[in-house]
Formats: C-alpha cells, sequence, structure tokens
C-alpha cells in the first residue's frame, strides 16, 4: 500500500468513526429524551400515588376521629332525656312527711340513676363562685352587697350537667347584680 491508499482508508475510516459517532449521539440523544419523558411521567405518578395515600390516610383518621366521637357522646340523647327525672327525683325528696321506707326507696332510685349517668361521664356542673355563661344560665337576679360580689351565684335553681367536656344542660341560678 502506498501513502495515498494509507491515507484514504485513514480518512474512509476516520469518517466512518465520525459519522458512527454522530449515528451514536443521536441514538444516545433519544434515549437520554425519552428516558427524560419516562422520568416525568414516572415523577407524575409518583405524586399521583403519595396525594392518593394522603388523602387515604387523612380519611381513615377522620372516620377514626368520628367513631371516637360518635363513641365518647353516644349517651347523650338519653342522658338529657333522662334529666327530668333526676330532677323530679330529687324534688320529691325535698317534700316533708314522705315515710322512711318512700324515701329510701327515692334515694337508691336517685343513687342508682346517678352513677349509671356517672358511668357514661356525665357529671354536674360547678356552681361554687363565679357565673359562667358556658355553664350557667341566669333566670334571675338578686343584688349584690359587700359580702356578695356582683356576677356570683346566688342560688342554684335547677342543676346542669355535661358529657366529658359537652354541656348537656345549664345550671338555672339567680346571681348577683
Amino acid at each position: 500500500m502506498t501513502k495515498k491508499h494509507k491515507k484514504e482508508d485513514i480518512e474512509k475510516e476516520l469518517a466512518e468513526e465520525i459519522e458512527n459517532e454522530a449515528v451514536l449521539e443521536e441514538i444516545v440523544d433519544a434515549e437520554i429524551d425519552e428516558l427524560a419523558v419516562l422520568q416525568e411521567k414516572l415523577d407524575e405518578m409518583e405524586n399521583k400515588y403519595l396525594k392518593a395515600h394522603a388523602e387515604m390516610q387523612n380519611n381513615q383518621r377522620r372516620a377514626n376521629e368520628e367513631r371516637q366521637t360518635l363513641l365518647k357522646y353516644r349517651s347523650q340523647d338519653m342522658a338529657r332525656k333522662i334529666l327530668p327525672g333526676l330532677d323530679n327525683l330529687e324534688r320529691a325528696l325535698a317534700v316533708e312527711g314522705l315515710s322512711e321506707d318512700v324515701k329510701k326507696g327515692l334515694e337508691m332510685t336517685l343513687d342508682s340513676l346517678q352513677n349509671a349517668l356517672k358511668e357514661e361521664g356525665v357529671t354536674e356542673v360547678a356552681v361554687d363562685g363565679e357565673f359562667d355563661p358556658n355553664f350557667h344560665m341566669s333566670v334571675q337576679t338578686v343584688p349584690a352587697d359587700d359580702t356578695h360580689p356582683a356576677d356570683t351565684i346566688a342560688q342554684v335553681l335547677q342543676k346542669g350537667y355535661q358529657l366529658h367536656e359537652r354541656n348537656l344542660r345549664p345550671a338555672m341560678v339567680a346571681i348577683y347584680q
């Protein structure tokens, strides 16, 4: 082979290599573009999955909270219906002239009702001290004096009750004004 042929062969090989590199570069660029598109789709699907998963967890949490609230306050309606009977038993016990047997029977009935309500979380509203409109309903006013400051409870006319922290019935009170 002559120098001319060698040079031509080298140039040919070089041209083929350059052409092969260009083709490979095009293939690599196409693969990179396709990979970028697939990565974008993957990211989008992953975001959708994470959002759906978070939404599902939130729904489960809300359902559990609602279930707990329903269980906690399940006896609310029944307690509201029993309270007038409880008041009537207390009024009956306040009547003078009852025989000891009747009085004992009324006390036992009252105690059993109070215990049943207590087991369900029903408690009396505190009525000592300051008037609180969240727990007390003022139905009368009494003039305040030096020993009884204004906005304090003078007398309880009807007991109030709450179920856990929820008010079932405010205490009806007379307050000093």
